[in-house]
């Protein structure tokens, strides 16, 4: 007899529908996985056959061949377990093969029968709803991400025995989820503001205007002056997450096991930040599995790469291409991978490489050195970096100054005021920031007057920019007359953003 359940398996970070169909017959007894299975795969046949032992149901000396279809499509992972089980069940009529018609099933076994959790859930269970599938069975600890799609019955299971009582007939109750309990808990922030942050008022408007427009920005600063620490504080100015974004970022963490145990669902933005060691494939993703990456970990969120010169230049150049498009394409034999990655980069790196320059009583760094530390960041990566920063070393008086410092809701709160003015502007444009615009679309909203043609023409000339550091100034000057509620980009806004090219000026 054969018989057919519907599982799912991941591509880049979206599920598709994998059948598995089941022939039990007569003949030499075997027991068959056939259709592109990897090594945990084709281990799933001795922990099916354990766990349906244990599970009290006994397996008859037949022939069995598992198919799983579409057979030109390597599947990997123990996530076929569970839907081979019960496959095998109704193929010798111990489970009614009619239950399974309309219903997707994944989940790991263990020997004992227990249904293990897996990754991935959230988006095979989206592939299952565009499919037409509107039952969803999955292990019981990955059925809060599972209730996550509206529109899909969830059944929790947390043994093979449960589910073979729930296919004859009793009740289990699908497992529901209520999204505005996630919000509203950012824990992310505690104890982290930008009021603790001395002095620095430059850096400080700098990010605030990354925030408001979406720019990447380069900070560049004495060892102490507090770089890491504005970079940590930089989320807490940053838009809370709408359901639909924390539904992709979520979708990403599930693909790559990153889920915290007691939340399913990411309500914060992430901030990335891997160690200069990190090399290409762990930045960018892949690998024989591909998983994704540092950068698409940091989809709608920020990834922060500090000591930025140390980094390899093959993992810095690999950054290019997601910085432009918001996607990073990896190519393999079995087929191309495509994952999100429209992050903020915030990035911070010394002067030289003693980190002292400015400073003759301590800086030792020829000319030379300092020439070929800074030329570790390549042109074409740093035109994408909309802003470059001079952090100064920290003076005992900034610890007392009186200068009234704003707190991380102030700056949100003016952050959010630019950001719903770019989102009135750019509603037929299908665009959020102003770090988004394209070549023709900075054409119609950065066009500047006959006196800021020349200041920009003359910085363009002077600092020998690119055409895109000269697109780049215009999208930042955008954002500064934002701030300041300003439908032209004027002089002191061209200025400002002209001023944020410190390398370029160098």
């Amino acid at each position: 007899m054969i018989a057919k359940v519907s599982s799912g398996a991941i591509r880049g970070v979206d599920g598709y529908i994998i059948t598995v169909e089941v022939d039990v017959s007569q003949g030499l007894p075997t027991f068959e996985i056939v259709g592109l299975p990897d090594s945990a795969v084709k281990e799933s046949k001795e922990r099916v056959r354990i766990a349906i032992k244990n599970s009290g149901a006994v397996l008859p000396p037949k022939r069995i061949t598992i198919n799983l279809a579409p057979a030109d499509i390597r599947k990997e992972g123990p996530a076929f377990d569970l839907p081979i089980a019960i496959g095998l069940l109704a193929g010798l009529e111990l489970v009614p093969i009619e239950k399974l018609k309309n219903t997707f099933i994944v989940g790991e076994l263990s020997l004992d029968g227990l249904v293990r959790p897996v990754n991935g859930v959230l988006p095979m269970v989206y592939g299952a709803l565009q499919n037409g599938i509107t039952e969803c069975i999955v292990p019981k600890e990955n059925s809060v991400e599972a209730a996550l799609v509206e529109g899909v019955t969830v059944i929790g299971i947390s043994h093979l025995s449960e589910l073979i009582d729930y296919l004859k007939g009793t009740t289990i109750e699908p497992t529901t989820v209520d999204i505005d309990k996630f919000f509203g808990t950012s824990t992310f922030a505690q104890g982290l503001d930008f009021f603790d942050v001395k002095g620095q008022e430059n850096v400080k408007r700098a990010l605030e205007i990354c925030a408001a427009g979406g720019h990447n920005m380069l900070m560049i600063g004495p060892p102490g002056s507090g770089k890491t620490m504005m970079a940590k504080r930089f989320p807490t100015i940053l838009p809370d997450l709408t359901f639909s974004e924390s539904l992709e970022i979520t979708k990403i963490y599930s693909v790559a096991g990153l889920l915290k145990d007691k939340s399913c669902l990411v309500t914060e933005r992430p901030f990335r930040s891997p160690h200069h060691t990190t090399s290409s494939q762990a930045i960018a993703g892949g690998g024989r599995i591909p998983k994704p990456g540092e950068i698409s970990l940091a989809h709608r969120g920020v990834l922060f790469l500090d000591e930025l010169p140390e980094f390899y230049r093959n993992v810095l150049e690999a950054m290019r291409q997601p910085l432009e498009d918001g996607i990073v394409t990896i190519p393999r034999v079995s087929g191309t991978v495509t994952y999100p990655s429209d992050f903020m980069l915030i990035a911070a790196m010394n002067p030289c490489p003693c980190g002292y320059n400015g400073e003759p009583s301590k800086c030792t760094c020829s000319q030379r050195e300092i020439d070929k530390y800074r030329a570790k960041i390549s042109g074409p990566l740093l035109d994408r970096i909309d802003i470059q920063v001079e952090a100064s070393s920290v003076k005992y008086s900034d610890f007392n100054s009186s200068i009234k410092v704003d707190s991380s809701s102030e700056i949100k709160s003016r952050v959010l005021k630019v950001q719903k003015i770019q989102s009135e502007r750019y509603r037929e444009d299908k665009i959020l920031f102003n770090a988004q615009l394209s070549a023709v679309q900075i054409e119609k909203y950065c066009s500047l007057g006959k006196e800021e043609n020349k200041v920009l023409k003359q910085a363009f000339n002077a600092l020998r920019l690119s055409a895109r550091a000269y697109h780049r100034i215009l999208k930042v000057s955008r954002t500064i007359a934002d701030l300041e509620n300003s439908e032209k980009i004027l002089v002191n806004h061209l200025a400002e953003a002209i001023q944020y090219r410190s390398l370029d000026r160098s």
